[in-house]
């Protein structure tokens, strides 16, 4: 875990602080951790920082899009923490902070009307962002024109008028937002949520200029001259789809002061090897191991760990085309979930710090009031068993009158995801007889247009949190749900949902129970889904590299502290 452990009180009255994450990751991203830096205060700490302020980093996926009403994965989300501000920001303690947010809002006594002051902030063009900024984005999120999955995803239930816009019932202008002056914005929600000032440092609550992205039409995000910025850096140097592009320090932010870093270079490096020998060379500050790389640097000083909360998992896409596709039968799914040995493919094959995953609520997640691990709550489940898993695909085929199948696994175009996929294909092949596996590898940007268009069979899908709770993993499979592209649909699960969410809200042991009870279903009953591994992180870091600070929740990283010293 990137924290000490917090004790998770069960109630969604009771979540507070450290929250939101970008979801649907690549599955063997970049990471880094400074441990020291990460426990500092919030004030700027008295550094004397080398001249040369400039940090070479490494990507291991493009950028799908850096517009912040349609970005949906890590890379994305982490790159818009950086170059881009909202009402609020995680701090370098993980607790989400004012920042274009003049101070703490006032709220009605009713707990349903925020107003926000905003403070003085310009956008990378000089211009002033202004309470219409906001009052565009969100509104533009929630617009069906924009095709936004993470708009309606956030807001519907938080935001007033969010669902029914969601539900084509209201128009999006409906939304309950609303700029009453250049500096005033009033928020309406839907229900009182307590955690909502920890929802603003989001990225789809992020603010855009509606004159900038009105003139670019078409182009707006579409390359770094595209887009504006208001965060500490501005995104330079990228094309909309080249392997390189770089940060550079904003002198229009408004906390300027703060920012040490003068520039950021970016390559996209995709074999380990290749990023080994960029670091040993001077090239690049950070470079992330697995398999051999991470045991022939087990012993290195510059080796830093750390155990994320994202879990990777197979989704089962039960239709395809129109058409059922064979994993709409649960016992072929049974069978794939149980036939691989992920003890093995943890320390064998991804060998970088990554644990087997018997549940898909990650563990060192959440704790009860007497700290216990939600993730003890069932136990492990799916577990590697050779036998069950034959007698379930026997079954399964006999159920669609056939003796063999042909599936399609969709994955990743990095060295680690093939290894992994040629993993799971020998696993598979040899425990269950009779099934072939083709894979397919693609780079991450086009995996997640498949996934939209649930054209696929198998995916190897990862997940990070968006907050705090086990119900940000739960969520995402209810019927017609905005990750639910695999046609899983079951009424007792949606139902456990709603209840979880409404007549258990404030039952904290019943709600606790009818989430365990929602994960078994969906892992150990259905098998609607296959856990893998929760991803481990190993990779080696400069000691000159300063005051990074990893984020559990929301962008992954924060550069705003960063700085370089000792070089």
């Amino acid at each position: 875990m990137k924290n000490s452990k917090l004790v998770w009180l069960l109630s969604l009255l009771l979540v507070v602080g450290l929250f939101l994450a970008a979801c649907g990751g690549d599955d063997d991203k970049e990471a880094t951790k400074d441990t020291d830096e990460k426990e500092g205060t919030t004030e700027e700490p008295e550094v004397v920082a080398d001249e040369d302020q400039v940090l070479n980093l490494i990507m291991t996926a493009e950028i799908p899009t850096m517009d912040s009403a349609l970005v949906t994965d890590a890379v994305g989300f982490d790159l818009l923490n950086n170059v881009n501000e909202g009402l609020y920001r995680l701090s370098q303690e993980n607790i989400a902070v004012p920042a274009l947010s003049d101070g703490e809002p006032t709220v009605s006594e009713d707990g349903l009307v925020y107003t926000f002051t905003l403070r003085d902030s310009n956008w990378s063009d000089g211009t002033p962002v202004t309470a219409n900024d906001f009052e565009y984005s969100w509104k533009r999120a929630m617009n069906p024109d924009t095709a936004s999955e993470y708009g309606p995803y956030m807001m519907s239930g938080v935001i007033k008028n969010a669902t029914a816009i969601s539900n084509g019932e209201m128009e999006y202008t409906e939304l309950g937002i609303k700029a009453l002056d250049e500096k005033t914005l009033e928020v309406t929600l839907e229900k009182p949520i307590p955690y909502f000032l920890s929802l603003m440092s989001f990225g789809t609550f992020l603010p855009q200029k509606e004159e900038f992205v009105t003139a670019q039409g078409e182009n707006y995000a579409k390359n770094s001259e595209a887009l504006l910025y208001n965060g500490p850096f501005t995104l330079a140097n990228w094309d909309g789809t080249g392997l390189s592009w770089q940060l550079l320090k904003n002198e229009q932010y408004w906390d300027k002061e703060t920012v040490k870093l003068t520039e950021i270079n970016y390559d996209v490096v995709k074999e380990t090897a290749t990023a080994v020998n960029l670091y040993t060379n001077g090239e690049k500050d950070r470079a992330g191991l697995s398999g051999e790389y991470a045991m022939q640097y087990a012993a290195d000083p510059e080796l830093l760990t750390e155990l994320e909360t994202s879990v990777f998992y197979f989704k089962y896409n039960q239709e395809r085309g129109g058409e059922k596709t064979p994993l709409a039968n649960v016992n072929i799914r049974e069978a794939i979930s149980k036939a691989f040995n992920k003890e093995d493919l943890a320390s064998v094959v991804l060998a970088n710090g990554s644990t087997a995953a018997y549940s898909f609520i990650p563990k060192d997640f959440v704790f009860d009031e007497d700290g216990n691990d939600f993730r003890d709550a069932n136990g492990d489940m799916a577990v590697f068993n050779v036998e069950e898993a034959k007698a379930a695909w026997e079954k399964g085929l006999s159920e669609l009158g056939v003796t063999e199948l042909s599936l399609e696994i969709l994955g990743g175009d990095t060295e680690l995801s093939k290894k992994m996929d040629e993993y799971f294909k020998s696993q598979l092949e040899t425990n269950l007889p009779g099934l072939t596996i083709t894979l397919k590898e693609v780079p991450f940007n086009v995996r997640l247009d498949l996934d939209t268009n649930q054209d696929y069979d198998i995916q190897v899908a990862g997940w990070g949190p968006d907050y705090q709770d086990p119900f940000t993993f739960l969520s995402l499979w209810e019927t017609d749900g905005g990750n639910n592209q695999m046609s899983y649909s079951n009424p007792e699960y949606d139902q456990l949902l709603q209840d979880i969410n409404g007549s258990l809200a404030q039952d904290i042991p019943a709600r606790w129970e009818a989430m365990a009870k929602a994960e078994k279903m969906i892992v150990d009953q259905d098998f609607a889904v296959g856990p893998i591994y929760q991803r481990g992180l190993m990779f080696l870091q400069k000691p000159y590299v300063k005051g990074v600070i990893a984020h559990p929740f929301g962008g992954d990283y924060s550069y705003k502290w960063a700085y370089i010293e000792g070089k």
